[in-house]
C-alpha cells in the first residue's frame, strides 16, 4: 500500500489532517480514529498515525474533498481544548506503527494470580503495514518525464501506482517511454497477438458476425430522425434534443467539478483525436453486446483504445483508424475487418448528432470505468476530464471530425497484418479441397460402375463364348445321361460352371441358357438390366425363385426322359 502524502496543523480545539490522495476512489474510503491512534484508507492508499495528543468522537468532526486538488482535510475535535500537540511536523515519528499495546488478556485462567495488565502485550496487526514517507519530486525530474491523460497533462502518475495499474495498461513504465517508444512497442505487441486461425475463423464462419452487425444500437434511431429533420428543414439545426439523459446521468453531471482547459493548437487536436479513439472502441463494444454491459465491457473498451492502454498520441485520423482496426483484429472475440468499418459508421453518426450524444457516450464509459476495480483510474486521468471539456466544445468540430472520418478510407493493406495474403492463400486451400471432394465424388459414383460394367462385358462376352462352343455338347449329356441335369443345377450361393452364373452372394453376373429337349437356348433365367437397383434380399429371393423354378422343371424333364426309357425297356421285356 502506498502512504499519500499529509499534512498537519492544530488549533486550540482541532486537530486538522489533508490527505492528498489525487486517484483514490471518493465513493470508496475508511477514516477510523480513537485516542492516538488515526487510520486512513483509499486505494490503493494506507494512512496510521500515531499521535502526539488524543482526540475524540463527539460530533464535532468534519471532513471535505476537493477533486480538483485531490485532497481529504479531515478536522478532528481534541479530547482536551487548549492541549498543544508536539511533533507534529516530524512525519517519520508519527508514521511508525506501534507495534504493541497494553490490554486484558482475552484468556484468563481461573484460579491462578491476576496478572498485571501493564506486563501483557499483543500484536495488532489488522492495519500494520510498512510505510515509507512521502517524498516530494523535485521540478528537474518532472521535467524529464513523459506526459499522457487529457491533453498530455498529467505526468508522474504511475511512478508509485504500478502494481495497482499494471493490469489497465499495456506499457510497463509510462513515466519514462517517449511517444515513440510507445508506438513502436504498441505495434510490435499486436503482431505478436495477432492470430491467423482466429482471423480465418471469424472470415469463413462469420454467423455470429453478421447477426452483430444487423444490431441497431440507441444513436441509429436519433440518427434518422435528424436526417429526417434536415431533409425537411433542409437547414442545420441543433440537434442536442434528440438525445436525453437519465436521471443517473444527470446525477454523474451534478458530481463534476467545472473547469476551464488551458489547452495549445497542438493538445487541442490531440483531444480530439483521443475522442475518437475512445468513441470508436465504444461502438464496437456496445454493438457485440448488443447495448448491455457485461463484464469485460470495461476490458474491450480500453484495450480496443490505445489512447486509454498505450497513452498514444495521433496525428491524423487515418492514423486512429488504423490502429483501432489493428486492434479489433488481434484482440477481442469477434475478429472481424466489417466489424471495423461498422464501428467507424456508428462514430460518424454519434459525432454528427453532437454534443449531447457525445457526452451521453462518455458518462456510459465514465460509469463502466467506476465499476471495474482496476480500470476507475482512467476516468481521473481521461474520462472526467472529457466529459466537462466536450459539454463546451463546439459543434462545428464535431461536424468537421465526422466529416474527416468520413473521408477517411481504410484498406486491409493498410493494417500491416498482411490480410490480403492470407485470405488469398486461404482461398486457395478451400478451391483445392473443393475440387479433391468433387473428385472423390465423381469416382465414387462412376468410377466403380464403369469398372464393374468393363468387367460384366468382358466376362459375358467370354461366357457366351464358352456356352456356344458347349451348348451341343451339354445338350448330348443331357440326352444320354439324366445324371448330367443333376449336376448342372446347383446351389444359387456357389459359382456355376467355368463361365460363373452366379456369385457367392448369389447375384447373377451372367445369363444361363438352360436346354431340354423340347427347347432349345431359351433362357430360363435373366440377370437384372443394369440400371435397376433392388435391395439385396429382394434379389436373392427371386434368383432363388428362378432356381426354383428352373429346377422343378429340369426335374420334370427328367423324368419324363426316364420313364420313357422304362416304358422303351418295358416293351423290349414284353417283346
Amino acid at each position: 500500500m502506498l502512504t499519500p502524502a499529509f499534512d498537519l496543523s492544530q488549533d486550540p480545539d482541532f486537530l486538522t489532517l489533508v490527505i492528498r490522495v489525487p486517484y483514490a476512489r471518493v465513493s470508496e474510503f475508511d477514516v477510523y480514529f480513537e485516542g492516538d491512534d488515526f487510520r486512513f484508507y483509499a486505494k490503493p492508499y494506507f494512512l496510521r498515525l500515531t499521535l502526539p495528543g488524543r482526540i475524540i468522537e463527539n460530533g464535532n468532526e468534519q471532513g471535505t474533498y476537493d477533486a480538483d486538488k485531490g485532497t481529504f482535510t479531515i478536522r478532528l475535535p481534541k479530547e482536551t481544548p487548549g492541549q498543544h500537540f508536539e511533533g507534529l511536523n516530524l512525519l517519520t515519528a508519527l508514521l511508525a506503527p506501534r507495534k504493541s499495546r497494553t490490554a486484558k488478556p482475552l484468556v484468563e485462567e481461573v484460579g491462578t494470580s491476576e496478572i498485571s495488565e501493564e506486563g501483557v502485550e499483543y500484536d495488532d496487526e489488522e492495519f500494520d503495514l510498512e510505510q515509507t514517507p512521502y517524498e516530494e519530486i523535485p521540478e528537474s525530474a518532472l521535467s524529464l518525464q513523459c506526459h499522457y491523460g487529457f491533453g498530455n497533462l498529467r505526468s508522474g502518475v504511475f511512478h508509485r501506482l504500478q502494481d495497482e495499474l499494471s493490469d489497465i495498461i499495456d506499457i510497463k513504465d509510462p513515466d519514462h517511454t517517449s511517444a515513440a517508444e510507445r508506438r513502436q512497442k504498441r505495434l510490435a505487441a499486436e503482431l505478436a497477438k495477432f492470430d491467423s486461425d482466429h482471423y480465418l475463423a471469424d472470415l469463413f464462419e462469420d454467423e455470429a458476425v453478421e447477426h452483430i452487425l444487423k444490431y441497431n444500437p440507441w444513436w441509429t434511431d436519433r440518427y434518422s430522425k435528424m436526417v429526417a429533420s434536415l431533409g425537411k428543414n433542409h437547414e442545420q439545426e441543433n440537434h442536442d434534443a434528440l438525445v436525453s439523459f437519465s436521471e443517473d446521468e444527470k446525477y454523474q453531471l451534478r458530481t463534476f467539478v467545472n473547469k476551464s482547459y488551458l489547452l495549445d493548437k497542438r493538445a487541442v487536436r490531440q483531444v480530439y483525436y483521443g475522442l475518437l479513439d475512445i468513441l470508436l472502441a465504444y461502438c464496437y463494444e456496445i454493438r457485440v453486446t448488443e447495448g448491455e454491459n457485461m463484464v469485460e465491457s470495461a476490458w474491450n473498451i480500453r484495450k480496443l483504445s490505445p489512447t486509454l492502454c498505450w497513452f498514444e498520441t495521433w496525428a491524423n485520423v487515418h492514423e486512429v483508424l488504423v490502429s483501432f482496426g489493428r486492434r479489433v483484429l488481434c484482440y477481442p472475440l469477434y475478429r472481424h475487418f466489417k466489424l471495423v468499418m461498422k464501428a467507424s459508421e456508428d462514430t460518424i453518426k454519434i459525432l454528427q448528432l453532437g454534443n449531447s450524444a457525445v457526452l451521453k457516450c462518455l458518462l456510459d464509459i465514465h460509469k463502466i470505468f467506476q465499476e471495474n476495480d482496476p480500470a476507475y483510474i482512467l476516468n481521473d486521468l481521461y474520462i472526467s476530464d472529457y466529459c466537462v471539456w466536450i459539454q463546451k466544445a463546439k459543434s462545428k468540430k464535431l461536424a468537421a471530425l465526422a466529416k474527416a472520418l468520413e473521408e477517411v478510407s481504410l484498406t486491409k493493406a493498410q493494417l500491416g497484418l498482411e490480410l490480403e495474403e492470407l485470405e488469398a492463400a486461404a482461398f486457395l486451400v478451400q478451391e483445392e479441397e473443393s475440387a479433391s471432394k468433387s473428385i472423390h465424388s465423381l469416382s465414387g459414383q462412376h468410377m466403380p460402375g464403369s469398372t464393374s460394367e468393363t468387367s460384366d462385358s468382358e466376362e459375358t462376352d467370354s461366357s457366351a463364348a464358352s456356352e456356344s462352343q458347349d451348348s451341343d455338347s451339354d445338350q448330348e449329356e443331357l440326352k444320354e445321361s439324366p445324371s448330367g441335369t443333376d449336376n448342372a443345377l446347383q446351389s444359387p450361393f456357389v459359382e456355376v460352371n467355368s463361365a460363373g452364373s452366379f456369385l457367392a452372394t448369389g447375384v447373377c453376373r451372367n445369363p444361363i441358357l438352360w436346354s431340354t429337349e423340347s427347347s432349345q437356348g431359351e433362357p430360363l433365367a435373366s440377370c437384372k438390366v443394369p440400371g435397376e437397383h433392388k435391395p439385396l434380399i429382394e434379389e436373392l429371393g427371386e434368383q432363388l425363385e428362378t432356381v426354383v423354378q428352373v429346377s422343378e422343371s429340369s426335374r420334370v424333364a427328367a423324368g419324363n426322359h426316364s420313364d420313357m426309357q422304362d416304358r422303351a425297356i418295358q416293351e423290349t421285356w414284353d417283346s
